[in-house]
């Protein structure tokens, strides 16, 4: 498989004829070739008119064909072999060893939704009688689940294949019965575009319609918008920032009839260290922290921007180890140049602010898009007084929150905006504190951990990617785990259809052999 610089239409291969765009290496500031052309405003109309005629065919075929389609796609991704590792890593500045986990990370969510789909839970058929003999009488009343229609994917700059062309919300989207068109981004598009001609050779073996997957390429917010505001279109996935989020959030309710967007947004992931665990492994748990930290050079969206402790003696421990730890790191390659400048000119301005201290840095060995880490401490009057130190700075760096007691820690938990997640580490002794923060994070987070660290999402039926604004769009969703499905699902309801008109799922007799609600019982038949 090569990369020619095209984008994939259905069934088609075409060259861009808006002009060119090139990937870059970060390690280097080198254009990669080749050059890829850019959608003209037809193009992109003709990828979304695709996935609208493919729609009724798609969401029509059953649900073995459509576990299949989605097993493919992991299959032929994988069959690209070194190649995509190869040209990912180049276009990310990301270790062979960390785009290999990836990819398997990226072919295991497919195969999840397969097995979603077999399961056919996703559906929720239920069935209730008709009670004609009841005064008013009942009719035949029968509801499921269908998808919402064409969805567009953002491909996200920090994860370029499991949050790209065929990651998560591909996969997801798919799964419901909702063809796909995705935006490459810019960052990776030979990457985009192997793994894209692998989606598409995966539909044509599997007989899939013409347009139930395509891939367009552009060049500023222009394709974006347009993408999102074509009436084809019906959900939006996007993982990203703020601003890019809250952009196609006003495009899609500007339309004439307004479509969700499920953005991933913004997150700084605080960690509350309680005074029993401090006193246990002060030294141990700066390690951890520290190598969450740095992780993939803090480009993660779970990174761990925020740590909360009572002031005295063990935390000054724990800053100390910290310290030390954070020092040892040598600054790594971004993303992107433009992520790179953000990040240097958002630490600039962090280390301007008043009342917050710099304690250290990380090596300043790199070249190119290289990042030090910064460790900085306030105070909880300085952070709770200055919403500059709630914003996110997409890089490795993180604030200490040294607060005067267990009052001041509730009311710092109390002002956080919506948050991926939220981490605590606590020991049986600090369970009283514990169970006064877990209902404040149950208000502002989608997923909290205790004695861990946020880096790192298991994709699993459990597993929620999600949270209040402005870490999501919606915090009804989650971008990870199972039940990302139900963003591209809405109900539908039978009532007292004819036996022979009825979508299978909702038949008599259980034809697919699904987990029903019958007249409210959780039943196979």
């Amino acid at each position: 498989m090569t990369i020619n610089g095209d984008m994939i239409l259905g069934r088609r291969t075409e060259r861009g004829g808006a002009g060119e765009v090139r990937s870059a290496d970060p390690a280097r500031g080198a254009a990669l070739e080749p050059g890829f052309g850019t959608a003209t405003p037809e193009q992109l109309a003709a990828a979304c008119e695709l996935a609208e005629q493919a729609f009724d065919a798609y969401r029509a075929v059953s649900l073995e064909p459509r576990a299949r389609f989605l097993e493919a796609i992991a299959d032929r991704i994988l069959d690209i072999g070194p190649a995509l590792i190869e040209r990912a890593s180049q276009e990310s500045g990301l270790p062979l060893a960390r785009l290999e986990g990836e990819r398997g990370r990226t072919m295991n969510q497919l195969r999840l939704f397969a097995k979603v789909v077999r399961d056919g839970h996703f559906l929720e058929a239920t069935l209730d009688s008709a009670l004609p003999q009841r005064t008013p009488p009942r009719p035949d009343l029968r509801m499921r689940k269908i998808p919402l229609g064409p969805v567009a994917v953002f491909g996200a700059s920090n994860f370029p294949l499991a949050f790209s062309v065929a990651g998560g919300d591909t996969a997801s989207a798919l799964a419901a019965g909702c063809p796909v068109v995705v935006k490459a981004h810019n960052a990776h598009l030979g990457t985009s575009e192997l793994v894209a001609k692998a989606v598409q050779q995966a539909a044509i073996e599997c007989g899939m319609p013409d347009g139930v997957f395509s891939m367009v390429i552009g060049e500023g917010n222009q394709i974006g918008q347009d993408l999102v505001g074509h009436p084809a279109i019906q959900a939006v996935g996007f993982t990203g920032s703020r601003q890019g989020g809250l952009a196609l959030v006003r495009i899609a309710n500007s339309r004439p009839i307004p479509i969700p967007v499920y953005a991933e947004m913004s997150s700084i992931n605080p960690v509350f260290l309680l005074p029993g665990a401090l006193a246990a492994g002060g030294a141990k748990l700066a390690s951890g922290f520290i190598d969450s930290l740095t992780l993939g050079v803090g480009q993660f969206c779970t990174n761990p921007g925020l740590v909360v402790a009572l002031a005295g003696p063990q935390l000054n421990a724990f800053r100390a180890a910290a310290v030390d730890a954070l020092q040892a790191k040598t600054a790594g390659t971004m993303l992107t140049a433009g992520i790179h400048q953000a990040y240097v000119h958002a630490i600039g301005r962090r280390s301007g602010l008043e009342g917050v201290e710099l304690v250290a840095q990380g090596s300043a060995e790199g070249a190119g898009c290289a990042a030090r880490a910064a460790l900085y401490q306030c105070d909880a009057a300085t952070y709770l007084a200055d919403p500059a130190l709630e914003e996110e700075i997409f890089g490795p760096t993180s604030v200490i929150i040294a607060c005067r007691d267990e009052a001041e820690m509730l009311a710092v938990t109390r002002h956080l905006e919506g948050q991926l997640t939220a981490t605590v580490h606590a020991t049986d002794a600090d369970h009283g504190t514990a169970a006064s923060l877990l209902p404040l994070l149950e208000r502002k987070v989608g997923r909290i951990l205790f004695n861990g660290f946020p880096t790192g999402v298991e994709v699993a039926h459990a597993m929620v990617h999600g949270g209040p604004f402005p870490a999501t769009s919606d915090s009804r969703s989650t971008s990870v785990g199972a039940t990302a499905i139900e963003r591209f699902l809405r109900p539908v309801c039978y009532q007292d259809v004819p036996a022979g008109l009825l979508p299978e799922a909702l038949r008599d007799g259980n034809p697919l052999g699904l987990a029903r609600v019958v007249d409210g019982t959780l039943t196979v038949r």
